[in-house]
């Protein structure tokens, strides 16, 4: 039945494609920039052409890619918005030279200064001192990419294109609120895995001690009250000392 609704909604099929990819270019970038998911990040900016389509499954976002808040904007307005979409061609050389011969020098300087463009059937044509040459595939690579347009924002951001078009650029600065916050989601995990070790239930109320480093107790501090939510625990102490530990007991 379900197969069937899908079907029937090519809007919705599309729509929740273009949603998987946001989620798996974001994590992709988490990956690279070696951020972990647990650790909150400001923003993320979906840069799309149907943006109110993604734009329904903004809460779903946040909360599969832990990041405060989502920016969406279609490739029109991405300008207005402070980005910059970059098209880049590289001409594979080695595959090109048989077939091309010395014009693949000419090849490789206008992919270089974008004395370039992208024809009918989606191939680079560039431009020689013998006219435009098309280029087939394999001897060509064509990089789109977006950027913020202010260096700082640019030097603390990443992003990738997506596979079906747009992109996604997401803010890696990170904040004292922000380490915090991540740090206090670190100690949640420990705290569930200890439930887990002691064998308790799902809904079992618990008496908490977190010991933790110095420098990272004021961090426990203020996130106390989303550890005792999330870890379902009804008195909590912490304490000092040389490593994160963790004891829990049935309330």
């Amino acid at each position: 039945e379900l197969g069937r609704v899908l079907v029937d909604d090519p809007v919705l099929v599309a729509a929740m494609e273009k949603v998987r990819e946001v989620v798996s270019g974001t994590l992709s970038l988490r990956k690279s920039a070696k951020i972990r998911v647990r650790q909150p990040l400001a923003k993320l900016t979906v840069v799309a052409e149907d943006v109110n389509a993604v734009k329904a499954y903004d809460e779903l976002l946040k909360s599969e890619l832990n990041v405060k808040d989502i920016e969406f904007c279609t490739m029109e307005d991405a300008g207005s918005q402070g980005l910059k979409i970059v098209h880049e061609l590289r001409v594979n050389a080695r595959a090109a030279g048989p077939r091309l011969g010395k014009q693949v020098q000419f090849a490789i300087k206008a992919s270089k200064s974008g004395d370039w463009s992208v024809n009918a059937s989606g191939a680079p044509v560039v431009s020689t001192p013998s006219g435009d040459l098309e280029l087939v595939e394999g001897e060509y690579e064509l990089i789109n990419r977006v950027e913020e347009e202010n260096a700082a924002e640019a030097a603390a951001s990443v992003s990738a294109a997506l596979p079906t078009g747009g992109f996604v650029i997401l803010d890696t600065a990170l904040d004292d609120d922000l380490l915090a916050e991540g740090y206090a989601r670190d100690a949640i995990r420990a705290v569930q895995d200890a439930r887990k070790a002691a064998d308790l239930d799902i809904a079992d109320r618990i008496s908490l001690v977190l010991t933790v480093p110095a420098a990272d107790v004021a961090k426990v501090e203020q996130f106390k009250d989303l550890i005792a939510r999330e870890t379902l625990a009804t008195s909590f102490e912490v304490k000092e000392g040389a490593e994160l530990a963790v004891e829990v007991a049935k309330a």
